[in-house]
């Protein structure tokens, strides 16, 4: 008995491999293609702009504040001249947390915008999934896929582009 029930679900097993469907896309493709990457290109380097140029207001004020001291170091009074080494000082501290601020606001733009366009993305893979009958749908473009068929798997590249106007 036991055979035979082996041997049918061994008749059997290739039936239902064959029923599933895969599909394989290219997400960098993809995301290339979407205007959003364009837009957060240009949003991102805005903001790196902005940062920048704040930067350097700063470090010219510094600058310009470290030369007035030097010129006049000799000539103040002790207490005069290490309120002005405080203030340097203090102004200095508040250059290096602005550039780190500034990096680290950067960088959570950048993650969030990303996000955005990959949760995007994601909606219109698993919509095409779904209105395909997919089992499994895999991104090639990470390059971490070692072997795809392509007789046994269906790119969708294309559809998902469709999924999102591009």
């Amino acid at each position: 008995m036991k055979k035979i029930l082996f041997a049918a679900f061994m008749l059997l097993a290739p039936l239902a491999i064959s029923a599933q469907k895969f599909g394989h896309f290219n997400a960098q493709e993809i995301m290339e293609a979407m205007p959003e990457t364009a837009t957060m290109r240009t949003e991102l380097q805005t903001l790196a702009k902005q940062y920048e140029d704040d930067q350097k207001r700063m470090e010219e004020e510094l600058t310009k504040k470290q030369e007035e001291y030097q010129k006049e170091a000799a000539n103040l009074l002790e207490n005069v001249r290490a309120r002005r080494e405080q203030e340097l000082n203090d102004l200095y501290q508040r250059y290096m947390q602005s550039r780190q601020d500034n990096a680290n606001a950067f960088q959570k733009a950048q993650v969030e915008k990303l996000q955005a366009i990959q949760d995007k993305l994601l909606e219109a893979v698993k919509k095409v999934g779904e209105e395909g009958a997919y089992t499994y749908i895999m991104d090639t473009s990470s390059g971490a896929v070692p072997f795809i068929n392509s007789k046994l798997s269906t790119d969708v590249t294309a559809d998902i582009k469709r999924t999102l106007g591009i």
